[in-house]
């Protein structure tokens, strides 16, 4: 089976990640087309051996790409096209069935209540999204909330299937030599209680409150945020107001599987964490937090799809906090209070382990293969009467 993935484009973020660690678990022939930015991730896929084409899209609007992607996706006699967010779908989805590629599946991996990929969902991008849609064969959902809003929107419920996404247990093991090693070089001290905040620094993930949670908390306690994004300027500003800029750190995009970067990867940061603190009001599966379940990390957080199925003895750990800093900095000070307990993996973290994910994936692929997408109907010539 011969598998091309299209993705808008391959920054660090959680779907480019999410392909690349997928695509170390899935048993069949993977290539990747990125539409723009070919990032730190499209030279992990090539240093995974994955081979990865940049389309060169300059735009939204760019509708040469369409036939170059089709080409593409023609010559290259592939069983499945499979895409991964709102513009790879769109033109994924048409140059699929242009080459005669009816085997076609999206992920929908960010979408939220009133947002996709961090913009408002107005009436024409969601009337965009169901043209498009509708030339696929499945749809998946990275969560049952996911699953839901697509219902909502109108896509018929057959053509929905949930895979979550998927975290690489042995990676995240809690490593005690890497936690002395990252704070090491980040200048957290030992006996530093660090916070840690993993995702892109975008306004709707909130890493604001926790700014200003932090300065309601005592001296000792350090604010690790893992990411990079538009808003990084105005949360060093936020912290300097707050009069706590020497105590948040702002470690930049950080890898999840090796790439050469220096410095210490997504996992070891999370082992240098005590606790993380996720204040997003509104997310489509809530990574960093099974993520952070997975290194044994106690978690505050205040939206996560991927909990809500699951029983509260799944993640004893994991508790729910308003999106406010006078809660976040209640909520960090009992876990400070708390000391540190265990750092064994949780079973919430266990359940969404990535090979399982993987072969749920596996089976989409088999059934968009045995029941391809109808054909579309040639125009129908006009009758006179």
């Amino acid at each position: 089976m011969r598998v091309l993935h299209i993705i808008t484009g391959l920054k660090v973020g959680g779907a480019e990640l999410q392909l690349r660690l997928l695509l170390r678990h899935l048993p069949v022939e993977c290539e990747v087309v990125t539409l723009t930015d070919p990032g730190p991730v499209a030279d992990g896929l090539a240093a995974d051996g994955v081979r990865v084409i940049h389309l060169g899209m300059t735009g939204n609007r760019d509708l040469g790409a369409l036939p170059r992607l089709t080409g593409l996706i023609r010559r290259g006699r592939y069983d499945v096209v499979h895409t991964h967010l709102y513009r790879a779908c769109l033109y994924g989805r048409i140059a699929a069935r242009l080459a005669g590629v009816r085997a076609v599946v999206a992920t929908e991996h960010s979408l939220g209540d009133t947002q996709t990929e961090g913009r408002p969902l107005t009436a024409g991008v969601r009337a965009l999204y169901l043209l498009g849609e509708r030339l696929g064969r499945t749809t998946v959902a990275v969560s049952p909330a996911v699953a839901a809003r697509l219902a909502r929107w109108g896509v018929p419920e057959p053509r929905i299937t949930v895979v979550p996404n998927g975290v690489d247990l042995a990676r995240f093991a809690f490593d005690p030599a890497a936690r002395r090693r990252a704070r090491a070089e980040l200048g957290l001290g030992e006996d530093a209680f660090v916070i840690g905040g993993i995702g892109r620094l975008v306004p709707g993930k909130r890493f604001d409150v926790l700014v200003h949670a932090l300065a309601g908390l005592p001296a000792d306690c350090r604010l690790l945020l893992v990411g990079g994004g538009p808003q990084e300027g105005a949360l060093r500003r936020a912290a300097h107001r707050a009069g706590v800029a020497d105590r948040v750190v702002f470690a930049g995009e950080r890898p999840y599987l090796p790439d050469g970067s220096p410095g210490p990867g997504l996992p070891a940061l999370a082992s240098a964490m005590d606790v993380l603190a996720a204040p997003s009001p509104e997310e489509a599966f809530g990574l960093a937090v099974v993520e952070a379940l997975a290194a044994g990390l106690p978690v505050r957080y205040t939206s996560c799809p991927a909990l809500e199925d699951l029983p509260p003895e799944a993640a004893p750990e994991a508790v729910r906090v308003p999106c406010d800093p006078g809660a976040y900095a209640r909520a960090l000070a009992g876990v400070r209070a708390a000391g540190p307990g265990p750092r064994v993996a949780a079973g919430a973290a266990r359940h969404y382990c990535v090979t399982r994910s993987a072969a749920r994936l596996l089976n989409v692929y088999a059934a968009a293969l045995a029941h391809p997408a109808p054909a579309p109907r040639p125009p129908q010539k006009a009758v006179l009467s």
